[in-house]
């Protein structure tokens, strides 16, 4: 492990035990991290969408144990990020467990897409809270840990819901009820480039990474149409962990997408058990054309 690109550091991902959250844990813990997996337990969970609850498939203890299979090292810390009282201890018992916090990747989410006319209220509450407060509560909570150690990274999960629709607008923008859920995301990517100018002298790198189409996870299963052309998920983990990997000097602020980035900076991506190399994979034709390739937010 000592040769490895995060050799010695240490991370929390949360919403780790299955999809995006898994597969970031998996590809900093195959670069030397030692990883806080963070859930609302270590067995499989129920999601509620549209009223409805449905039994999720994965666990922390899954991934923890696909972690160590792999050589890397994992810790589980179950807290639900609905409970303040849980989130609020969230950052210290991962530090407690670990010893310090080097990275937060602010990954749990909650999608239950409707249309404005019939949304909920509490569906609304509960999407701004997931994907706006509790990154914002989590960064709040690992600032001065990561300005103790000398500096650190802090990435948040975007989407490029969060960009301008297509014009003139697609049918998936008129049916979707995919409205909330995009703008707390273009909420998130301001609060990103935001406070990293904030805590870019303490040595703090602060960035976005999104799926530049969509990936399907077992949480995202059921709002991709059939057929739809996903993206892999290790593209994603990919680039997340480039935004880990360098001085907010060199790498902050930035919005970056999965298959853009990499393709556009001919970065290498890994499978998540960092050992074989995958194919160079263009963004599509039909991806969102106001993604920068770069990751820099167009004017």
């Amino acid at each position: 492990m000592s040769a490895r690109r995060l050799a010695g550091r240490t991370a929390l991902v949360t919403g780790s035990s299955r999809g995006i959250g898994r597969a970031v844990a998996q590809r900093l813990a195959s670069e030397g991290a030692t990883v806080v997996v963070t859930a609302r337990s270590t067995s499989p969970s129920t999601s509620v969408r549209d009223g409805r609850e449905q039994i999720v498939a994965g666990s922390l203890t899954e991934t923890v144990d696909l972690i160590e299979k792999a050589g890397g090292r994992a810790v589980a810390v179950p807290a639900d990020l609905d409970d303040r009282q849980q989130r609020a201890g969230l950052v210290e018992a991962a530090v407690d467990a670990v010893g310090g916090l080097d990275i937060l990747v602010n990954n749990a989410g909650f999608a239950d897409y409707s249309p404005v006319e019939t949304m909920g209220e509490g569906t609304f509450e509960r999407t701004v809270e997931h994907y706006l407060k509790v990154p914002f509560l989590l960064s709040q909570a690992a600032i001065p840990v990561m300005r103790k150690g000398g500096g650190g990274w802090i990435v948040n999960i975007g989407s490029s819901t969060g960009l301008p629709p297509i014009r003139p607008f697609r049918d998936y923008n008129r049916t979707s009820g995919d409205v909330v859920y995009a703008a707390v995301k273009a909420a998130l990517h301001r609060f990103t480039q935001g406070l990293a100018a904030e805590v870019e002298a303490d040595g703090i790198a602060v960035n976005a990474v999104g799926p530049s189409t969509a990936i399907r996870t077992p949480g995202a299963a059921a709002l991709l149409p059939d057929g739809y052309d996903a993206e892999p998920v290790e593209y994603l983990a990919q680039t997340v962990l480039e935004m880990c990997t360098a001085p907010p000097a060199e790498r902050t602020g930035l919005v970056a997408f999965s298959l853009h980035y990499p393709w556009s900076q001919n970065v290498p991506v890994m499978s998540l058990d960092g050992r074989t190399e995958l194919p160079r994979r263009e963004p599509p034709a039909w991806s969102n054309p106001n993604i920068a390739p770069d990751g820099m937010m167009p004017a």
